[in-house]
């Protein structure tokens, strides 16, 4: 929990405010855009918040803003004991690393977005993973992860991509193209699930190794 009883603590909480401030800004004009957009083709607004929590990158930026909101919010309730667990908010730096590095590396030369669309963009695929892993580091307590937190952090991304899966056949819509079963058939769309959750372990390890090595600091 960040205090205000040291100048350090203060400065740390100006910064967890203003990226919990950057990370809902993100999310709301994204949910703008798309909001926007069905209305102009006349088309459901419920099915434009849908295809919003479709993205695991709006998934994951919701948690990360969470998290920080509930790291400023003084009142105690069991959400915000929980997302403040080391394991949970350590999890959660996983996911919004992923985020970040398979946007860059698979998607972000596929479009060049203009106007508020890059700004969402870059909020949360770019601004939001520095800032909660800054955050992960310098604010979350160290020393409790152990490798059978990884088998519960995989869960996210494992439900997420069945859940994309299923969605995907009843509705022949896929939130990215690397999991296109349309185009790509499922040997291959195993295949790429299978290589990001190579990556997620690695990160995830890579978490945790950080996790030991700042705690010794």
């Amino acid at each position: 929990m960040v205090t205000q009883t040291t100048p350090g603590a203060a400065a740390r909480r100006r910064f967890v405010a203003v990226a919990a401030m950057l990370g809902w800004a993100g999310l709301s004009i994204q949910l703008y855009l798309i909001f926007y957009s069905r209305w102009t083709l006349a088309a459901s607004l419920m099915g434009g918040l849908m295809s919003f929590f479709s993205y695991f990158t709006v998934l994951s930026n919701t948690l990360v803003a969470t998290v920080l909101t509930c790291e400023l919010t003084s009142r105690e309730s069991a959400a915000r004991r929980w997302f403040l667990q080391p394991w949970v908010s350590s999890g959660i730096a996983v996911s919004i690393a992923v985020v970040g590095l398979a946007y860059s590396v698979l998607l972000r030369h596929l479009w060049h977005p203009e106007g508020w669309q890059w700004l969402a963009d870059e909020l949360m695929h770019d601004v939001m993973p520095l800032l909660f892993l800054i955050y992960w580091w310098c604010c979350v307590p160290k020393g409790t992860l152990r490798l059978k937190h990884i088998a519960l952090w995989v869960i996210y991304p494992v439900v997420y991509f069945a859940y994309s899966l299923l969605r995907g056949h009843l509705l022949a819509t896929y939130p990215y193209p690397f999991i296109d079963v349309e185009k790509l058939g499922y040997p291959q769309v195993f295949i790429n699930a299978g290589g990001l959750l190579v990556g997620f372990v690695l990160i995830a390890l890579l978490v945790i190794a950080l996790d030991r090595r700042r705690h010794q600091l």
